[in-house]
């Protein structure tokens, strides 16, 4: 299964959101990788925080997100909302604003 989502926080997938991402391919059975659709980085495990952050994702770039395993739809699910949500600062402040479902509609 694969999804291709548009990268909502706006630091991109680095810090915060390239550890949530990490943090939470490693709770399910499923085999996740993320290429970036937007950049010359090759496809990276979810599980490695070097290969996630070094796919140097950026706010409005594509990721195609790809699982496999029996979690593999709802893998997608929650890597599908780390990288479309705001990321919230210390203060519980946005960083950006989602206009909903961060799906690319191209």
């Amino acid at each position: 299964m694969e999804r291709i989502v548009r990268v909502v926080p706006e630091a991109g997938l680095h810090a915060r959101p390239a550890s949530q991402v990490v943090r939470t391919a490693n709770g399910f059975d499923a085999a996740v990788t993320l290429e970036a659709i937007d950049g010359d980085a090759p496809p990276a495990s979810a599980t490695s925080m070097l290969g996630v952050t070094g796919l140097n994702v950026k706010q409005g770039e594509r990721v195609r997100v790809v699982a496999e395993g029996s979690d593999a739809e709802a893998a997608l699910d929650a890597i599908e909302s780390i990288l479309t949500e705001s990321v919230e600062d210390g203060d519980g402040d946005s960083e950006s604003e989602t206009d909903g479902d961060g799906a690319d509609d191209t």
